[in-house]
């Protein structure tokens, strides 16, 4: 446990891939007479990516307020999976399906076999114009061949936005040098979280993607897993490259310095060519203090 406050914060890391790495989050737990601004404080001061705060809900099983270092998030998949692992280790959330508030509304959650799941909704697959595509191209600092050579970068919605670019290899992905305050700025124009970067080869057999994601704008240069952002990418694999599987397995957290291996799993329940729910989840295991 961490004190932040005088409120204990528990930190579990989210999406841990075989037992290791994954990115650590915060979870308050009886948040239910904390204001937004004490919720922000603590958040800032606890200083993970995101923190989960958990209190008593009237329409859901459980109500969940997420806050980076400097701002509300309306959701956060590596911060469900940490609060969700922390309920169900302490017995308050058992095997099967459950309901989450947040401040965008309703979504579920499932616990299956020693991992989270949350449900998220694509909302919008958006095509950049030339002149944002040339934009994106200069703050990851690379040539707009190297970003569209695959298919053209989008703005996806899944409840937050990201920008999904999709490179040729893991070696550029790895190499890419990202200009911070050019993400930001496009990321404050557009209504995104940030950019979510995503190559076809991966280090272990029989993954999708490997990825990198960078939130600069919200506190987050860049982290090992981020589970809005690999749904986004997902929707981008299913929607823009028009692949037809069913699930994903996506890489995250290996090509940082320090490395942090994360694995992120999303289930697809489509209706013909069109996704109607996603299903983004993994292990979480309390951290080390």
């Amino acid at each position: 446990m961490k004190h932040a406050m005088k409120h204990q914060v528990a930190v579990f890391s989210a999406f841990v891939d075989q037992d290791c790495g994954g990115n650590p989050a915060g979870v308050v737990l009886n948040a239910d007479q904390m204001s937004e601004t004490e919720m922000q404080a603590i958040a800032a001061e606890a200083g993970f990516p995101e923190t989960a705060f958990v209190s008593a809900s009237e329409v859901a099983d459980i109500k969940l307020d997420f806050f980076t270092p400097t701002k509300r998030i309306a959701h956060c998949g590596h911060a469900t999976v940490a609060a969700v692992s922390v309920l169900a280790n302490q017995g308050q959330l058992g095997e099967g399906e459950h309901t989450k508030e947040t401040v965008d509304g309703l979504r579920r959650l499932q616990v299956q076999d020693g991992k989270a799941y949350l449900e998220q909704i694509p909302q919008q697959v958006e095509p950049l114009t030339a002149e944002q595509t040339r934009q994106v191209a200069d703050a990851v600092q690379l040539p707009i061949e190297k970003i569209t050579c695959i298919a053209p970068p989008a703005r996806i919605d899944n409840g937050v936005a990201f920008i999904v670019i999709a490179l040729p290899d893991a070696n550029t992905l790895r190499d890419v040098q990202p200009d911070f305050e050019r993400i930001s700025r496009i990321s404050e124009q557009l209504g995104l979280i940030g950019f979510y970067l995503i190559a076809p080869d991966t280090e272990v057999t029989g993954r999708t993607a490997s990825a990198r994601m960078f939130a600069p704008f919200y506190g987050i240069d860049e982290e090992p897993a981020t589970g809005m952002g690999a749904g986004c990418a997902a929707i981008y694999l299913h929607q823009v490259m028009k692949r037809t599987d069913d699930c994903y397995l996506i890489e995250q957290g290996r090509l940082m310095t320090p490395a942090s291996p994360s694995l992120i799993e999303i289930r697809l329940e489509t209706q013909g060519s069109q996704i109607n729910r996603l299903w983004v989840g993994g292990k979480g295991k309390v951290m080390e203090q």
